[in-house]
């Protein structure tokens, strides 16, 4: 099985970088920072959905890429079953993001596979970032070897993302895009949308094309409009 390659702007999209992550625990954007600029070991992040774990591992790789140095990205769930010929194709690079480890945990032979990945990639001297749910011993993972190698990584949990952190990072990202978003509507999305930040996200980009090619504000009713259509 191939590596899906991702275009560079759906990898690392202007959105995700490390600057833009808010509200981050102490220490983890320079611990990040440092992981794509040199070889700095092994982070994994342990975080609810939402958190924000999918935005620090696009981010990593693009810091990676823009210090001239190679990353790879893989979302755990898309190789599920097949981990093995998925990490293979990412052999070479100075850091790999492996996204999602709750994906494979339980299925014996991806643990095995991602065991041998992740002692080759020590002897390598290639940088590791890991992203799940929950923290190696509480992921259901059956190899006990998989679980002490995670449990040797730089551990770092993140925060759910209340409603007011929600309305930050929207209000962030909509300023960053020139996007004008009435109070009013913003209440309205978080209120009658939903609280899965990365749906509000997708909305959001929604009503990003939407404003541009209307040539409106966002309020109430061209939220609502919007919302309405398939």
């Amino acid at each position: 099985m191939s590596v899906p390659q991702l275009p560079l702007a759906l990898r690392y999209p202007p959105d995700q970088r490390l600057d833009s992550y808010l509200e981050a625990p102490p220490g983890l954007l320079a611990q990040l920072d440092a992981l794509a600029r040199s070889p700095a070991g092994w982070v994994y992040l342990a975080g609810a959905s939402g958190s924000g774990k999918t935005h620090l591992c696009l981010a990593v790789c693009a810091a990676t890429e823009q210090a001239g140095r190679r990353a790879g990205y893989l979302p755990l769930a898309t190789a599920r079953g097949r981990l093995g010929e998925a990490l293979h194709a990412l052999e070479g690079n100075d850091l790999v993001a492996l996204d999602g480890l709750e994906h494979i945990a339980g299925q014996v032979e991806d643990e095995v596979a991602l065991f041998d990945f992740h002692n080759r990639a020590r002897s390598a001297g290639s940088n590791l970032l890991y992203a799940a749910t929950e923290m190696p011993d509480a992921l259901g993972l059956q190899l006990p070897d998989l679980r002490s190698r995670l449990s040797q990584c730089i551990r770092i949990g993140l925060a759910t993302v209340d409603d007011a952190g929600r309305r930050g990072i929207l209000s962030a990202r909509a300023q960053r895009r020139g996007l004008v978003l009435e109070d009013a509507a913003m209440d309205w999305m978080l209120t009658r949308t939903g609280r899965d930040l990365g749906s509000l996200l997708q909305l959001l980009d929604k009503l990003d094309r939407e404003s541009l090619a209307a040539q409106r504000r966002v309020t109430v009713p061209f939220l609502k409009q919007v919302i309405a259509r398939p």
